[in-house]
């Protein structure tokens, strides 16, 4: 079990940022504040409460594998990939603790030459900028790509001796800290944090879809029309799953935890798995193990029956049930700034689609087990988010369609656990929430009206919205 970290104080904490990522408290239009990373405890990275002892087991045995660091060959992983971003779960999802979203000190520049490896370390790559993955708009015969390109590759590491092969060209280079500016074909994402995940894969359809149709009239006026990242005609969606609202990534693009830590696992490390049994790149030379390299440990099954046994699970069944069973991040006591911030928020219509809170599923009795665990039913699940994709218009717009989701349409991002993020929207271009807030608004933005009333508050009630943010 990994050892928790001690969240250093509000000082040490802005000396770090300011430190790494060359961010002040920004002060904008009306003298708006962006007081920064809030101080005190992380409070997230714990288990849901109320999980039962073998619940705890196995939260623990994810949590563990969740900082494991992957090598080619020799050590006692799965195998890292000819091609790869990272090479643990926990460099990506680790602000403010593990399961979180990108820290605030880069840790892939030193990856990048770990054992003998020649990479050359990406221009958005940078030690003060989020961690980054770049996806190409086309590929280089001028058809439709959208796909991962990862940054780095095995070759000359000691591990992967006779493997020859080159990054992608990500030239020309833009501005390194916001990612803009650069190669056209290039857009990027970063990490999502998974806090309260579990309760978000519990949260059923029926649930969401009943939210999108609440206050029908103030949506229409507001000119907010979402809608879930599924065909819910009886067909199939676009990434031929089964037809049911999927939730999980920048563009809801994944149904559910398996999934998304499978095609993780994969994509990111080059690990392949169950779910994405071969390679992402079979070149000659570079393929080290048998395929695929994360499976279902059959004999620890029957070692010790009758006992809790977490190995037995594969790895990417082991990050599932970490993400399952991670507690949602907690507030800070509020204030009466930010009480009144939480009502501004409501008011000028915010809400509309980051719902402030949805109900997961009832719990069914299964022998002297519940389905799902008993932490998972019936819960009120405080994501301020509707789950949904939006037209966010042309100042976000990536090119890239993935399901049901189009080119400038992405997930309401859930709001809990803002107030200790350092990189904001979905390529980590700002630090600053204000600014954040106002990329909100461009043409085509289904929130333009709603960051119109908001930049006609007077500026004491936009910093208390400001503040009621950074205290989730």
């Amino acid at each position: 079990m990994m050892r928790r970290r001690v969240a250093p104080t509000f000082c040490g904490i802005a000396a770090l940022i300011l430190a790494t990522t060359g961010f002040n408290p920004a002060q904008t239009k009306k003298g708006l504040v962006d007081p920064g990373v809030r101080g005190g405890t992380a409070g997230a990275g714990d288990p849901l409460s109320g999980l039962t002892a073998d619940e705890t087991a196995f939260f623990q045995d994810g949590q563990s594998r969740f900082a494991d660091v992957e090598a080619v060959t020799g050590g006692t992983n799965n195998g890292l990939g000819a091609r790869f971003n990272s090479n643990q779960c926990l460099s990506c999802h680790s602000q403010p603790n593990a399961g979180g979203s990108s820290p605030a000190s880069n840790p892939l520049p030193a990856i990048a030459a770990l054992n003998g490896a020649r990479n050359s370390i990406p221009w958005f790559i940078v030690p003060n900028g989020p961690v980054r993955e770049a996806r190409f708009k086309k590929s280089s015969n001028g058809v439709k790509d959208g796909g991962v390109h990862d940054l780095f590759v095995i070759t000359g590491r000691t591990d992967a001796a006779g493997c020859s092969i080159a990054q992608p060209d990500f030239q020309p280079a833009g501005n390194p800290l916001t990612g803009q500016g650069g190669n056209p074909n290039i857009i990027f994402r970063i990490p999502t944090p998974t806090f309260g995940a579990g309760l978000i894969e519990s949260i059923p359809d029926a649930v969401i879809l009943a939210n999108m149709n609440a206050n029908a009239a103030e949506k229409t006026a507001l000119r907010i029309h979402g809608h879930a990242n599924a065909h819910l005609s009886g067909n199939v969606n676009s990434s031929a799953n089964d037809g049911t609202i999927t939730r999980f990534g920048w563009k809801a693009q994944n149904k559910s935890l398996l999934m998304f830590a499978g095609e993780a696992y994969n994509v990111e490390m080059g690990v392949s798995n169950q779910l994405f049994p071969q390679e992402r790149d079979e070149t000659s030379g570079c393929v080290f193990n048998a395929t695929p390299e994360d499976t279902v440990n059959f004999t620890i099954s029957t070692a010790t029956p009758g006992k809790t046994n977490p190995a037995v699970l594969s790895d990417i069944e082991a990050f599932a049930v970490f993400m399952r069973m991670l507690a949602p991040p907690a507030a800070a006591p509020p204030t009466p700034s930010s009480q009144r911030g939480r009502a501004g928020f409501a008011k000028v219509g915010c809400v509309h689609c980051h719902t402030p809170s949805l109900t997961t599923g009832a719990k069914v009795a299964s022998g002297s087990s519940t389905v799902p665990s008993v932490a998972l039913s019936n819960q009120s699940v405080n994501l301020f988010s509707d789950l949904l994709v939006h037209h966010m218009g042309k100042g976000l717009a990536d090119g890239i369609t993935q399901g049901g989701a189009g080119p400038d349409e992405f997930r309401s991002a859930p709001l809990w656990g803002v107030g200790q993020r350092v990189f904001f929207l979905h390529d980590g271009r700002t630090t600053n929430l204000v600014e954040a807030i106002r990329a909100h608004k461009s043409p085509g933005s289904e929130a333009n009206m709603v960051i119109d009333r908001f930049n006609k508050l007077s500026a004491k009630e936009q910093q208390e919205i400001i503040d009621f943010l950074r205290s989730l």
